[in-house]
């Protein structure tokens, strides 16, 4: 189905030179203590085991794609209750976002690659994707369901900048499954929750664009899906591309960092109790925490 192949080996020996090995240079690649492909050329690779490479990051997607779908509880919750259910939850977003990016793939990004400048400008790559996508195509992150300023042809536009941005989330989900399972189950943490605030915003826009709440959460899960054809895009291009997760990651990165500095935390600053405040901070501490917590697994 995919073309790429994992061989054999012992611990520490040679992989042989003339297979299709998964995102590194086989005549330089060695398998570590953990039974993980590392190329010592500083590409990403996959691990051994070939259905996991597949199944995880595909399960991963799905579980995104169906939050999409988490738009549906916007009509059955109190709406004072939903605004501090969202407040908590963009809190804990920042604090997962911020926490992926500084302690899963920065540090995997530059023990894989000495090459700092283009580390460094691929990650300011990822900042500037996200600006172009929120200031030209119209997407933006709304963590509220009555976003007043959208008028109705903007509700289309943003469902096309909300499939831009998950089929973006699917190859950042695939590529992080590159490095290691998990490195792609922390990323896939901190897309999800920043996905459910993300998704019930949009699918307030969608219904105060005109559409009936069944055919914005159709029309919002289709836009979801775009997620599943990233991932499968990323697996492809892993196996034939060197390096690709060494591109992806740092873009990943810069997108991250755009999305809680540039689209989350201004959204925090609108709340002037002291201590709601508090509240927002322990949830971002409790974000980092999450992933610090990882870092065990890894």
């Amino acid at each position: 189905m995919f073309p790429f192949k994992v061989a054999e080996s012992s611990n520490g020996r040679t992989l042989p030179s003339g297979g299709n090995y998964l995102g590194s240079n086989p005549s330089s690649a060695t398998l570590n203590r953990n039974h993980a492909i590392v190329a010592l050329s500083g590409d990403f690779c996959y691990n051994k085991n070939n259905m996991e490479n597949i199944i995880y990051p595909l399960a991963s997607v799905i579980i995104v794609s169906l939050i999409s779908l988490i738009g549906v509880l916007g009509l059955a919750i109190n709406e004072g209750k939903l605004k501090k259910i969202l407040l908590w939850l963009v809190s804990l977003s920042v604090g997962a976002l911020f926490g992926d990016v500084f302690l899963h793939i920065i540090p995997e990004i530059y023990e894989q690659s000495n090459n700092l400048n283009a580390n460094a400008l691929l990650i300011i790559g990822g900042i500037l994707i996200f600006f172009v996508l929120e200031k030209f195509l119209g997407w933006r992150h709304c963590h509220d369901q009555e976003c007043q300023e959208h008028i109705r042809p903007f509700a289309f536009i943003n469902l096309f900048g909300g499939l831009m941005h998950n089929i973006f989330d699917g190859m950042m989900i695939g590529a992080s499954y590159l490095i290691s399972i998990p490195i792609g189950v922390a990323t896939t943490i901190a897309i999800i929750l920043h996905e459910i605030p993300h998704e019930l915003g949009d699918f307030g826009i969608l219904v105060h664009g005109g559409l009936k709440p069944k055919k914005a959460l159709l029309y919002n899960f289709f836009s979801a899906c775009g997620a599943i054809a990233g991932t499968i895009v990323s697996l492809i291009l892993g196996g034939k591309i060197a390096g690709y997760a060494q591109i992806i990651m740092p873009l990943t990165a810069g997108s991250f960092l755009y999305i809680a500095g540039s689209d989350l935390i201004p959204e925090l600053h609108k709340e002037e109790s002291v201590k709601k405040s508090f509240l927002q901070l322990f949830f971002i501490l409790l974000g980092v925490g999450l992933m610090l917590l990882l870092l065990h697994f890894e």
